[in-house]
Parts: C-alpha cells; structure tokens; sequence
C-alpha cells in the first residue's frame, strides 16, 4: 500500500472485534478512507475495553477474533483497495497474573527469564522488598485483608499445585516456598487464615514468595518498578533492551512482512528510556521485514507515527525516524484558530469571578505538578533523588549536598519544566532541551528565592549538569533515565488529568495537546504551522478527535462560539448559577463547568420543548453528564478525587443533576439551557464545518476518529467509545453519493450527513487530485475587502495542480444561515470582500469539489468570497493548469 491518503480509527475490544470491523471495510471504502488504523490488537487483560492493557506480545488477542479475524479483516480491506495500521504498545503492560511474564517473575523473582523484562528496582532501599516485587492489590491494609480473608491459598485447576487466591485472582506460589512434594490439601488446611494458627502460616508463607502483598494505597510511596502513569496495574517494560525489544515486536514485524499491516502507530512514545534509538531500531526492522512482503505490497517506506503530546513552540525531535506525530497538536492548533482572543480574555475574566483564585493559570499547573510529586509519584522522585546522591558521592565536590538538599531543588526543577521530556539520548541535550533545561532552573530559581551565587543556585546548575546526558558514566546514565522516564507521567496527569479539570474558563480548550498559554491562534500562525509540518512530516496525522479526547469536537466548536459573544453567554450563564439550588456544594466553578458541557454536549436535533416528552431519553443523557462530572470533579483533586472520594461533595453534585432532570423548576431551566445551546448550534456546525475541511484538507494525513463522521457531542471515556451507528452511516452515505453537490438543506444540518458528505467529498478529491494533497506546498491567500479579518484562505500546489482551501473564522454566528436554510443571507455577510489569487498566466478554472459548481474570477483575477461561498461555509477549489 502507498502513503495512507486518509485514516479512520477504530477502537476493537470484545464488543466491536475484528469481523465487526470487516463488516465496515466498504462503508469506509466508499467514504473515501485508505487505511484502518487500529487500537491495539495483542492479547490484553480479559474484557478489556481498549488494549492498551497487554498480556502478550506475541499473539493477537483471541477476544478480538485473533489472527484469522486479522487476516479476514486485511484480505477484506485489500479486495476495497484498504490497508491496515496497528497501535502498538511498547512501553508497558498488564501487571497482572494473566500474563505470563509477570506471572513468571512473581514466580520466580529475579532469577526469571523475564525479569529484565520489566523496569523493577530489585536493590529496593526498603529492605522488606529487596529482591521483592511490590504487588499493591490488596483492598485494604495487609493484616486487614489478611484477617478476613482476601487472601487465601488454594488449589490449581489440576489441583497438583497451589496458588494465592487475592481477592478472585490467582498468584502463583513460589515453589521454594512450600516442601517438596507436600499434599496440596494438607497445605491448605494447614494455612487456612480463618484460625490464628493456620492465619500466621499464611503470613509466613506470604513473606516467602518472591513479591510482596500490599495495600493499593501504598503503591505512591513504595512501589519498586516503573508503572504507567500512576497505574499501578500497568508495568513497564524495557523495550531498549534487544532480547525485549525483539519479543514485543516479532508479530508486529512479521504481519508486517507478510502484508497484513502496512504501518503502525506507537503508543506514548515518551515514555522509552530512548525514543530515537528505538525508532531507528524499529525502522531498520520495518526495512528487513518490508523486503519480505508480496512484491504487490511492497512499501518505498513503512508508514510509522508516534504518540507524542507537543508543548507550545515545541518541534518534533529531528532526529526521529517517525512520519510524525498522531495528529495532537494540530487538534490544538484547529481549535486555536477558532477562538477569538478578546471573547477567551472577557471568559477568564468571568471564571475569575466565580472560582476566587487569583494565581495565574502557570502557577496553578506548578501547584498541581507539585501535588503530583508529592503524592502521586513520591517513589519515582525518591528513586530519582537517590539516583543523584550516589552521583554526589562520587565526588568530593559534591559528597555533602544532601539528600533532602537534592530532593528540595530536584522538586522545584521538575515542578516548573514546560514540556514532556528531553531527549539527551545521543551523548548530550539537543539545543532544544537545553532551551526547556534552561527554562525550568529560571523558574525553579525563582520559586527557590534562590539568588545567584546560593546554595540552592549552585546545587540547581549541578542537578542541571548531572542530567545533561554527557556522560557515559552507568550511574549518570540511569538517573538520566530515571528523569526522563518521571517528566511525561507528571506533565501529563498534572496538566490533562488535573489542571483542565480544576480551570475551566471555557472547556473547548481544556483539551490533550492544548495549554493555557496558548488559547487563541492567528492565521498567519496556523498557516506557518502547516507550512512547517508540509516541509518536514507532510505524513503526519491530523485529528481533530481521538479515544482519549476530553469532549467531541463538535462540542469543542459549539463552545468556541462563545468567544464570539463573551457578553451574552456570561449573562445567561449567571442566570443560571443563580436559579440552581443554593448550597456550598458543588462549587460556583464547578457548576460553571457542568453549564459550559450542557450546552456543549446538547444534541442538536433534541428541540428544548421535548424534554417532558422523552423522560427515557433526557434519563440516559443525564447518566452521562453524570459519568462526565464524577470523573471530572475526582480528577480535578480539589473536594474529591480517586483515592479519596467525598461522597457528601459527590451526591451534591449528582443532586444538581437530578434537580434538572426531576423537579418542574429544574426542568425549566434545563430547557433555557438547552434554547441556548440550539441557538448556538448553528455556528457552532459553521466551525465545525471549517474544522473539517481544515483536517482534510491542509498538510498531512487526516485521521477519522470512529462515530465522528456525523456530529460528535461525546464527552470524556469511556462516552467517547460508545457504539456507533453504522447502519445510519451508510444509508446516508449512499443517498448523498446519488447527488451531483453537497445536500446543504437545514434538516442535513441537524441529522450530521452534511459533515459526513464534506468528509466524503474531501477525501474523494484527495484521491482524484493527489498532488496538491500529499506534496503540495501551503501558502496564505490575502484577502481584501469589509470582512478580509474572518476570511481563511490557503493555496496548494504541486506540479500544475491546484487546491484552493476556503473558509471562516470568527463570524460563525453571522455565517449561521448557511445551516438554517438562509445562504443568502450568510453570504451577504461577505459583501465585497475578495481574495487576491497569485498571479498564474494559466489562471487555471476553479471548480468546487463541494457543491460541483464552476467559479469564477473577476478581470484582476480575485475571487469574491460571496461566489466561492455562495451555497456553503467552506470551499475546497480545484484546477489543473493546460
């Protein structure tokens, strides 16, 4: 297969397998896909929803249909001309006793085959887990769950063995641990925990085993081997090793050698202790194995992306073998561009108001980072620092700085870094870390109160140096690890998962890849982006949703209008703060939030007045605003979370809800809310619409997310992996297949088909005239005229071939009209507003891939924006010079 034109991602578990995704092979065929790009196929933890959650590496997971399914699956998409991508997932797996690595290392500890495997401290300073593996499963203290029977022994299924049976899984029992050849039955009643007698047998058979049982709760503060984020059911695994790096990927490579997969996508990409030495690996791999595959699938390249969460004004590292990134950061820049930046001041102005805390956003993410060290990931920062203090010892420079001393300022540093990670993997910093190095001591500095020439300054500049990469030194080199193994997990849960929960003054850009510095973007930014990522990953995706949004981009361009009209939405919004029942409980900022995603999430053919006639239907959706806030408000940290939960703070919030949904009061003003957000649909679909033909449009590889080829109103996972509707799909795919142009009508608006047959229209062109898409450069089209401030223009061209991309920002109210049966209207809005086309002696004719029309130039060669929109939001142009 070639270079994917477009992508659609598909999320694959026991409810949607593999043949359920053939079943779809011809509907993504004829919307104009190229490539299925599938979340991970191998064998993951039983009922896994998502796979991430790996047991085995070397086997398509059964509950997916395994691998014939994979193959029915390819041979079906290669028939429609359709390739295949994976998600893999190097960097972790389940740490669980279903998989039979980490079974085998709680087996047999470090003398498994396995064990290196898997990044565990066995030299624990604690030497209760010297040579142990912490295992924090237990669901209460570990003489507690010991006491009444969490853990028990019991018999295998040949009842030749035994095994610990810790609430409902089963453990393996270290055969050292027990006497050879005794009775499993006899050991049974002899370690049998409801008599005290038989209890302290257990214990001291516990004490025996090569892991250690504990409380979850002790996981932050003792755990012994990296984890994925803060989960403690997900281990890390030491791809840069050859032995691992071979046994993750021998399926991959060999499905790839055989022509069933013909790209993949790698999973947190951050998280490897070398994410440039293993894309060089795995691209000489792909290399090897490409030169196996059918001579009819042979690949100039294999198609490789990365997982990667860019900061701003941060650039893929240059030195990676990647196609670029899975499209994060131009989800962040779409969304950017249609936010007007005095709207988004006037907003934080407002959330000011109601949340009372005068820190900037920056000092506020500092707090959340350090609430992370602190409490969430205390083991990794103690590692780290005893890490650094080795290295002190070392040298009598620097014998006496202290643990506590490198604790203090190794916290401040990690506290105020402002991206991800650095990347000092090839013999030192790349200027760009030493940018983000240099960044995080100014501000760690100046959180310190440390003067130049202090103590706290000296130590800072020497953690600086002992992390810099330059030395070859083990001892240097495993810190380094270590640092740049902690950075992304804390970047990631105190951003993501704690401050875009915690600050809303407007949720639409409270979203993965975005960041409070960076609310708004011009189009002279945007478009110097694009041009940016035309000339040096012109493959990479472009999302605009993926599994692990925080809410449907369609709710994320409703929400943006409100930037448009900043003065009307807080008046309504204190309107409604002030008809909710009073109380402490949930908060004003909380209650804002919930506001801000009712109106977001509202479904736009649901009319206000239906509310009293559709109980079930207003039932359901309720649940899940009611799923969205629970997790949002525990992820927030503030009055619940997780590992603490108030339920008192909990049923109130929950109680907000159920005023709306049960009492005549609530329901009326439900059905205000829900007046407003009908009222802001249609601009919001105006956004939308510009949203989508940017994606499929500019420089890079437009990548579909499931279920978002109609409007997309989801809120966080699981809501965004809900079941998708195919059956409507495809009937309105082929009734607008039958027209010549695009059905603009007011009614497919509201149903979603519009966005669909923009999507299939994009794509078809996309296919039909590739080379302004795929190799063509990107340059800004001036506008001219009344309304040239909200004109989007940008020229593509390759080789006689043009495309001309025409779109909106700003003015999605005005331009409404165009989704209420009103172009007229909305094209009025235009006036004598032009774009000035470069001068071309073949001035080549235009014609619209949208609605099929011929457009003309006027005699100076400018296009009046009235004419290319005349019937729609957005235009895509095309010609090929004589």
């Amino acid at each position: 297969m070639s270079t994917p034109r477009a992508t659609a991602r598909l999320q694959l578990h026991a409810g949607y397998t593999l043949d359920d995704a053939c079943a779809q092979v011809d509907y993504y065929a004829d919307l104009g896909v190229s490539h299925l790009y599938l979340s991970p196929i191998t064998c993951a933890r039983a009922g896994s929803t998502h796979g991430y959650d790996v047991t085995d590496h070397g086997a398509v997971n059964p509950e997916l249909g395994g691998e014939p399914a994979l193959l029915r699956l390819a041979h079906a998409a290669r028939e429609r001309g359709l390739g295949l991508i994976a998600d893999i997932v190097p960097n972790h797996m389940a740490a669980h006793p279903s998989n039979p690595w980490w079974r085998d290392v709680l087996a047999h500890g470090a003398a498994s085959a396995w064990s290196r495997h898997f990044d565990i401290d066995w030299e624990a300073p604690d030497l209760a887990l010297r040579g142990k593996v912490l295992v924090p499963v237990l669901p209460e203290a570990y003489g507690v769950s010991l006491a009444r029977g969490d853990i028990a022994l019991r018999c295998d299924a040949g009842r030749a063995h035994v095994e610990l049976d810790v609430s409902g899984q089963r453990y393996p029992v270290a055969a050292s641990s027990v006497s050879r050849g005794a009775d499993p039955e006899d050991l049974l009643r002899e370690h049998d925990a409801a008599h005290p007698a038989g209890r302290q047998r257990l214990h001291q058979l516990l004490e025996r085993q090569h892991y250690r049982l504990a409380w979850w709760r002790a996981a932050p503060d003792q755990i012994n081997w990296r984890r994925f984020f803060e989960i403690s059911e997900l281990v890390g695994v030491r791809v840069e090793e050859d032995a691992v790096f071979d046994d993750v990927h021998a399926l991959v490579l060999r499905l790839y050698a055989q022509g069933v997969l013909d790209g993949l996508r790698v999973d947190h990409i951050d998280g490897l202790a070398s994410p440039g030495a293993y894309l060089r690996r795995l691209s000489r791999c792909l290399a090897v194995a490409g030169a196996s595959r059918p001579q009819a699938l042979r690949q100039a390249q294999p198609y490789l992306v990365v997982e990667k969460i860019l900061a701003q004004d941060e650039l893929l590292d240059p030195r990676w073998l990647t196609d670029g990134t899975t499209g994060y950061d131009f989800m962040d820049q779409a969304g950017a561009l249609l936010h007007a930046p005095q709207g988004v001041a006037a907003l934080r102005a407002f959330w000011d108001t109601l949340a009372g805390d005068a820190r900037t956003p920056l000092e506020q993410l500092r707090a959340a980072r350090e609430r992370m060290l602190a409490r969430h990931f205390p083991a990794e920062r103690q590692a780290l620092v005893r890490s650094l203090e080795r290295i002190a010892r070392q040298d009598e420079r620097t014998r006496d700085w202290s643990a506590n001393a490198i604790d203090r300022v190794l916290t401040a540093w990690l506290a105020a870094f402002p991206v991800y990670r650095t990347y000092a993997e090839d013999g030192g910093r790349s200027q760009a870390d030493q940018r983000w190095c240099a960044i995080a001591a100014r501000r760690a500095a100046q959180a310190l109160a440390a003067r130049e020439g202090s103590a706290d300054a000296m130590l800072l500049a020497q953690v600086d140096q002992w992390l810099d990469g330059s030395s070859p030194a083990a001892d240097r080199q495993a810190a380094l690890r270590r640092f740049q193994q902690l950075t992304p997990p804390l970047a990631a849960k105190a951003l993501e998962d704690t401050l875009f929960y915690r600050w809303g003054p407007l949720l639409s850009r409270n979203e993965v890849g975005a960041s409070p510095d960076g609310p708004t973007l011009s189009p002279d930014a945007f478009q110097a982006l694009c041009a940016d990522r035309a000339r040096t990953h012109p493959r990479a995706m472009l999302a605009t949703a993926t599994h692990d949004h925080k809410r449907g981009e369609d709710a994320r361009a409703r929400l943006a209008v409100l930037t448009e009209i900043p003065d009307t939405w807080t008046q309504a919004a204190g309107r409604w703060l002030a008809a909710l029942p009073a109380g402490a409980a949930p908060t004003r900022a909380d209650r804002y939030l919930l506001l801000q995603t009712l109106v977001g999430a509202w479904p736009p053919e649901w009319g206000a007045e239906q509310i009293a006639l559709q109980p079930a239907r207003l039932n359901d959706w309720i649940e899940r605003i009611g799923q969205w806030q629970q997790k949002a408000l525990r992820e927030a940290k503030l009055h619940t979370s997780w590992t603490d939960p108030d339920a008192g703070y909990e049923a109130a919030a929950q109680a907000m809800l159920a005023y709306l949904r049960d009492e005549a009061a609530g329901r009326e003003l439900l059905a205000d809310i829900a007046a407003f957000a009908l009222r802001l649909a249609p601009a919001g679909m105006i956004n939308s619409f510009t949203q989508t033909l940017l994606r499929n449009a500019l420089p890079g590889v437009p990548d579909l997310y499931q279920g978002t080829d109609l409007w997309d109103f989801s809120l966080v996972d699981p809501d965004n992996r809900r079941p998708v509707d195919y059956p409507l799909r495809a009937t309105l795919l082929a009734q607008a297949s039958r027209g010549v142009g695009m059905d603009l009508s007011a009614a497919a608006w509201r149903s979603g088909s519009v966005k669909q047959s923009l999507i299939h229209r994009l794509l078809t062109a996309r296919q039909r005239l590739p080379g302004p898409s795929t190799d063509g450069d990107c340059v800004r089209v001036p506008a001219e005229g009344a309304q040239a401030s909200h004109a989007l223009a940008f020229l593509r061209r390759h080789d006689g071939q043009h495309a001309l991309i025409v779109a909106s920002r700003l003015c999605a109210r005005q331009l409404a009209g165009y989704a209420e049966d009103d172009a007229a209207g909305a094209r009025a809005f235009w006036a004598d507003t032009v774009l000035r086309l470069p001068e071309d002696n073949t001035r080549p004719t235009l014609h619209d891939a949208l609605t099929g029309r011929r457009l003309r130039t006027r005699a100076d060669g400018c296009l009046l924006l009235s004419e290319a929109l005349r019937d729609g939001p957005a235009a895509l142009c095309l010609a090929v010079a004589p």
